[in-house]
């Protein structure tokens, strides 16, 4: 052998090694090569039933008469994240609504920008306090001095499940279940790559609350041997967001190929958003692989990606509007020292086929009458 062929094997074999290797995610290679009948049929049986667009009411029809006069604070883990904006604008709309008035401080992104208004919410005499999109473990101080301060504190994705959530100082949670997003993401991927997909994973592991979701998303994926998890991609939320994603994905299209058939994100604005761009550079169509999706939130660029068929198949979105009003309700419910209402909305899926005109997901179940009617508004 020549030396010339020698040098270009060791380098190869380096290469490898550096770059790591793809994780079938089955049990073993022999179960790979076949595929996950039966994760699949479970996989498609969900997807076909979470893109319904019309259901009745499920909520609340009971509570307490509206209270007067209150002032709510939303402390956002940042105003650009497409979800916490969205829940923000709903909250106003209900507070409009009931007769209340809405503050909004920004976190920026930064753990000591929440910090700093969630102290500075308290300090303010809030009525009540929104942890907007964080985990409020990492604010306890200013959580502790709002209990003691007689504030009552609601979160909005701030945990993994809804309902209250005492142990983290939070009257309650509004989400949709967070396992429910993450199954039905990982479904889709099954489903649309029929069991023979090459995935890769995005998200931001310091938040608690995104890397339990990804986790999931993993973990459901792992149920059918026959994908492949090519990448789990640690980038974390902040400015440099949107150039990280890009240059990823540049990267991963090099290393992949053809083989890099889908990709499930954690927050589809923030991430399929500079994925497209990166994607549209590269030469890829808009319906070419990989076959994009957001596991939550459900911004309205991406309702339009979906739509147009640009670069992004398919959104889990959160109702973020109908979640305002249930967090508005939930105050109300505890400005009258009673019970959360421990609704939980059901999980939706958003395609080319059912996504219509709408920019968002805000469910036809006539639930803005049904709280207003709670109120007595």
């Amino acid at each position: 052998m020549s030396t010339f062929k020698k040098r270009a094997i060791a380098l190869s074999a380096v290469t490898a090694l550096i770059a790591g290797p793809v994780v079938a995610l089955g049990a073993s290679t022999a179960n790979a090569a076949s595929v996950c009948t039966a994760a699949l049929a479970k996989a498609t049986k969900a997807v076909k039933s979470s893109v319904a667009v019309k259901a009745p009411w499920d909520g609340p029809t009971t509570g307490p008469v509206a209270a007067t006069g209150k002032t709510i604070y939303y402390v956002a883990q940042t105003m650009q994240n497409g979800g916490v904006a969205g829940a923000e604008a709903g909250v106003e709309e209900a507070a409009k609504a009931i007769g209340w008035s809405v503050k909004v401080l920004d976190g920026q992104g930064t753990q000591q920008g929440m910090a700093t208004a969630m102290a500075q919410a308290v300090t303010l005499h809030a009525d009540g306090i929104v942890v907007g999109g964080f985990d409020p473990a990492t604010t306890k101080a200013a959580i502790d001095d709002a209990k003691a301060a007689g504030i009552p504190v609601i979160g909005w994705h701030a945990a993994a499940t809804s309902g209250p959530q005492p142990d983290l100082g939070l009257f309650t949670n509004v989400t949709t279940l967070r396992a429910d997003v993450s199954k039905i993401s990982a479904d889709w991927a099954i489903y649309d790559s029929k069991g023979k997909g090459g995935v890769v994973v995005f998200t931001d592991k310091s938040i608690p609350f995104a890397k339990g979701k990804s986790d999931e998303i993993v973990a459901e994926l792992k149920t059918c041997s026959s994908m492949k998890l090519l990448k789990y991609s640690d980038i974390p939320i902040g400015n440099d967001t949107s150039t990280r994603v890009q240059t990823e994905t540049t990267a991963l299209l090099a290393r992949f190929g053809k083989s890099w058939t889908q990709s499930i994100s954690i927050n589809g604005g923030l991430y399929v958003t500079p994925m497209a761009a990166a994607l549209r550079a590269a030469g890829k169509k808009g319906t070419d692989f990989p076959h994009n999706v957001g596991a939550g939130d459900g911004s309205a660029d991406e309702y339009q990606r979906i739509a147009a068929g640009s670069y992004q198949s398919v959104t889990v979105p959160e109702p973020l509007t109908m979640q305002g009003w249930q967090i508005v309700d939930e105050f109300n419910r505890a400005f009258a020292s009673k019970a959360a209402s421990g609704y939980k909305p059901v999980v939706h899926l958003v395609t080319k086929a059912n996504v219509g005109t709408a920019t968002v997901w805000d469910p036809q179940n006539g639930y803005r009458a049904a709280y207003k009617k709670i109120w007595g508004k």
